[in-house]
């Protein structure tokens, strides 16, 4: 009896203590509710204008010559003399003697070409007088016509052996100036393949030239970069001069940082099979008086080409771009907005925008790594200054 007491004691003491501490609870005073400061991020914006464009093309390519040639003689003979210039990469002027063929042959054909144009001449002079001769006396039916028809076969093949002697004397002439080889323009030698001493045939090589006043640089261009150039489609051939771009070639030469101009004479018709591009050709004219060393051959350069002019493009750094199509606009209330933006090429660090922006929006360039739709932020920096590279 005595344990079932304590049992009942036990658990009203535990029923009065549960109610007491829930009367505790539930009258204790409510603490007041403060909703935690939405915190701001601090970010770089820049202020975007719509601008008029250039796009710029760029490649590279390698110089080559524009006129390129074979030193052939046009007689033959044994090397007499050749020029110290005549040398792989040796410098000559326009008409320079490179190579002397030994003349003495042809200073005889000379002296034999002028005694039978003598033996000739004497020989018309006499068909011609005998001719006039006969003439008269056949007007004075002093002899027959026959004889004069003889006369006169007999003149015109004096006639005749005068004009082939001329000929001969003025073949063996220009035989005798052809000993001399002389340089066709002013240039450098590629290769020399004789030696003084040594027999030469006529039409055999002599040493590879080329100019050096103008050079060439062929520089793939993708189908992509055509786009930005103002050559119309199905060019053929030169380019009208008016129609001919401004190019920029630049280099480390020598250890030193160069640039040179030149103009995009021509595009070449056919497309690369491997690489699907056409080449573009740059034509260089070597200024000598420029103060910048000429732009030599086989050296390879990088070309800025001026392309067409676009307007109301916005150009922002690639860095901007978010999912691929998209930036981070900052709105009037401070709040980051994703935005959809139509490109127009990437180039570099740069991207060129033709819609979704307007001009007057801020546009996020921080780096953030978590972006919410609607957070807010606040400006480090307001860049109101675009881009201005390629910008006219």
């Amino acid at each position: 009896m005595s344990n079932l007491i304590k049992a009942l004691l036990t658990v009203t003491a535990l029923f009065i203590a549960v109610v007491m501490a829930y009367g505790i609870v539930i009258t204790a005073p409510t603490p007041a509710q403060v909703e935690p400061d939405e915190i701001a991020t601090a970010i770089r914006t820049q202020v975007v204008e719509k601008q008029t464009v250039q796009m710029t093309v760029r490649s590279q390519g390698n110089v080559e010559p524009l006129t390129e040639s074979e030193l052939i003689p046009e007689v033959s003979g044994k090397i007499k003399w050749i020029s110290p210039k005549l040398v792989a990469g040796g410098y000559f002027e326009a008409d320079e003697v490179l190579l002397q063929i030994d003349d003495r042959d042809y200073r005889s054909m000379i002296q034999r070409g002028q005694a039978v144009l003598s033996r000739a001449q004497a020989e018309d002079e006499h068909a011609r007088f005998e001719f006039q001769r006969l003439e008269e006396l056949v007007k004075k039916r002093l002899t027959s016509q026959s004889t004069l028809e003889g006369a006169l076969r007999a003149q015109r093949i004096a006639a005749a052996a005068l004009k082939e002697a001329e000929v001969n004397l003025a073949q063996a002439q220009r035989d005798l100036r052809r000993t001399e080889l002389r340089a066709p323009y002013t240039g450098l030698v590629r290769s020399k393949k004789v030696n003084q001493g040594q027999f030469i045939s006529r039409g055999a090589t002599v040493a590879s030239v080329y100019s050096a006043e103008t050079v060439e640089v062929r520089i793939p261009l993708a189908d992509s970069q055509l786009a930005f150039l103002d050559i119309a489609l199905g060019q053929r051939g030169s380019l009208p001069v008016e129609a001919q771009a401004n190019v920029t070639l630049s280099t480390q030469y020598g250890g030193q940082y160069y640039e040179w101009s030149g103009k995009l004479v021509r595009t070449e018709a056919e497309i690369d099979a491997r690489s699907r591009m056409v080449n573009a050709v740059v034509r260089v004219d070597n200024d000598r008086t420029s103060g910048r060393p000429p732009l030599p051959v086989g050296l390879f350069v990088n070309a800025e080409i001026d392309g067409r002019t676009v307007n109301d493009i916005i150009v922002l750094p690639r860095a901007a771009i978010r999912n691929q199509a998209q930036v981070l606009v900052v709105d009037a209330d401070n709040r980051l907005r994703y935005r959809n933006v139509e490109f127009l090429r990437f180039d570099r660090d740069q991207v060129y925008i033709k819609g979704g922006l307007e001009s007057g929006e801020a546009v996020n360039l921080s780096p953030i790594q978590t972006v919410i739709d609607g957070m807010r932020v606040k400006l480090a920096m307001n860049d109101t200054s675009p881009l201005t590279s390629g910008i006219q």
